[in-house]
């Protein structure tokens, strides 16, 4: 509910700070006071039009704040916008703050719990938070979007909704599968053509797994193996049989070795302490041995074959080509195959495919229109009952000879829901229906829809009808009521005010009026005023003590007189009996 309400520099508001109750708050005053002003500026406040004209002359800049506690409902439905924009208050989730700046430079600024967001988050959050009904564009009871959720919430059909939604989901995907074949068709000869090569290409080529590196060091030994075959020698004649120097042999490494075995073999028969040292060196004579044999070995295998070196570089170039077409390495080129192979099978059972997700769509559609049946049935009789309902409530209110009623209807689309008749309706993740209140409100002008409804007295009036008997289904917590007693009288106006302290029962109500029979209801009274002081107008409000209130709706009743008292107490006395009642 709107706990605080803070206008500053707003027209002939120089600054102004209301707290509202729960409950029926009344807000009177004479024409002229700034009633209508305070409307304006909850407008704003709510995302309305933004209007340089709104900045109080001689000031810089309009600022309007609002301070709301949130009940369990609409703390539920804001809660997911809150968090996704970073606007929850983690210390306090049952308070928000919405504000709005106009400066006289033409920027505007919104914010939400004190952080700035666009215009369009402010008019989220505010629609959750307050109906303004009357001359305001806030008028959710008139947008045909919000006539499917109300009837809905009153027939108790959610559930079934969110049934239908998820068959929807799931013809979604199916319709998104099938497009694809069906566009990949038109092309599936060449592509045919294109992936089957690839396939050929790749299976040719018999590739393994790291192959060209084996390769690439079989190319080098065979570009290199004379120098490699003359290199593996010189190792072998410097182990073993040695090398000639200035005409004289020197001896080999292994000859070095074994005598320098054979010298410490000496040393141990006379010390044995150095039989750690002869081991040793025993030990590196076979190492050198086992070495001199593996380099024998290699020298041996070495070939100098131009003809495999020319398979090795037909076989290096033959991959590098598949890269250069498929991948960076040989796994990316196999794993493309691969894929090419799976989409070449699913073109040629492609038929095959389209066939099944056509069966699929049609069994969805089939299934869809009978979801949709059953709820179109909910909502015609919630439709009926609700229209009884607001038509009695009208009776109330003296428009008993106006017409009110909920229209359910669907549109003709050839790729709809089949209902179980044949036909084929349009749908949404909501249903097969188009739901539209359509009103009359006076005799033989025939129902229209709500939104074309003129006269700002009759539709307050319409719409205080559809709040009470919707009133178990609206989460909105705050609901204002401007001009609603526009054209009616004093009996009927009492009838208003019982209405409306009735719906303040479960809602925040806000009434602006001028009728002291809709007056006396109030559970809060506040009188708004206007004074001149320095030759500049502001206005005022301030709430009223019982005391103050028998004045007020005397003055509202003709003049303040000891008869207009009497009147203004009966009034007073009749709506205490009621509540005690």
């Amino acid at each position: 509910m709107l706990a605080e309400l803070y206008i500053k520099d707003f027209a002939i508001i120089t600054e102004l700070r209301l707290e509202f109750q729960a409950g029926f708050n009344v807000l009177t005053g004479e024409t002229g006071a700034g009633k209508s002003i305070i409307i304006d500026a909850m407008d704003l406040l709510l995302g309305g039009r933004a209007d340089n004209t709104f900045i109080r002359a001689g000031t810089n800049a309009a600022r309007v704040e609002g301070v709301f506690t949130l009940q369990g409902p609409t703390q539920a439905l804001l809660a997911p916008l809150l968090e996704e924009e970073g606007l929850d208050d983690p210390d306090d989730a049952s308070v928000i703050t919405i504000g709005r700046e106009l400066r006289a430079s033409g920027r505007n600024i919104n914010r939400v719990n004190g952080r700035t967001v666009n215009l369009n988050i402010l008019r989220q959050v505010g629609q959750v938070l307050i109906d303004i009904h009357g001359q305001s564009e806030h008028l959710s009871l008139l947008n045909m979007k919000a006539h499917l959720g109300l009837v809905d919430r009153y027939a108790g059909v959610l559930e079934k909704r969110q049934t239908f939604a998820a068959t929807v989901k799931q013809l979604s995907k199916v319709r998104k599968n099938l497009k694809t074949l069906l566009e990949g068709e038109r092309n599936a000869a060449q592509k045919a053509d294109l992936l089957s090569f690839q396939v050929d290409e790749i299976s040719a080529a018999q590739l393994v797994e790291g192959e060209d590196l084996e390769l690439q060091a079989e190319r080098t030994r065979l570009a290199n193996s004379e120098r490699l075959a003359s290199l593996a020698e010189e190792v072998i004649q410097l182990g073993s049989e040695g090398s000639a120097s200035e005409g004289d042999m020197q001896p080999s490494a292994i000859d070095l070795l074994g005598g320098i075995v054979n010298a410490l073999a000496r040393l141990t028969k006379v010390d044995d302490s150095q039989t750690t040292a002869h081991e040793q060196a025993l030990a590196l004579f076979d190492q050198l041995n086992d070495l001199l044999r593996d380099v024998q070995d290699y020298r041996d295998e070495i070939e100098f074959n131009p003809m495999r070196l020319h398979e090795v570089e037909e076989r290096l170039q033959l991959i590098d080509t598949l890269k250069r077409k498929y991948g960076d390495t040989i796994e990316d080129v196999i794993a493309h195959g691969e894929d090419a192979k799976l989409q070449l099978d699913q073109i040629t059972h492609a038929d095959a495919h389209i066939e099944k997700l056509q069966a699929q769509e049609t069994d969805l559609l089939t299934k869809l229109g009978k979801q949709g049946v059953v709820l179109t049935k909910a909502r015609q009789t919630a439709g009926a009952t609700l229209s009884q309902g607001v038509m009695q409530e009208l009776q109330d209110l003296r428009m008993d000879r106006a017409q009110f009623a909920v229209d359910v209807r669907q549109v003709d689309d050839p790729k709809g829901a089949i209902l179980p008749d044949g036909r084929r309706v349009a749908f949404d993740a909501t249903g097969i229906d188009r739901v539209e209140f359509l009103v009359a409100p006076n005799p033989g002008e025939g129902l229209k829809p709500m939104a074309k409804i003129a006269s700002g007295g009759e539709t307050a009036r319409l719409m205080l009808s559809l709040k009470g008997v919707l009133t178990q289904v609206d989460d909105t917590e705050t609901l204002i009521f401007d001009e609603i007693d526009q054209g009616i009288g004093g009996r009927i106006g009492s009838t208003v005010g019982e209405k409306l302290w009735r719906l303040a029962r479960s809602h925040q109500v806000l009434c602006i009026t001028h009728l002291p029979q809709m007056a006396g209801y109030g559970d809060v009274h506040f009188k708004v005023e206007k004074h001149v002081v320095d030759d500049r107008t502001s206005t005022t409000v301030r709430p009223l003590s019982e005391d103050e209130r028998v004045h007020e709706i005397a003055q509202m009743l003709g003049t303040d007189s000891l008869a207009t008292q009497t009147s203004a107490k009966e009034i007073l006395n009749m709506v205490a009996a009621l509540r005690a009642a």
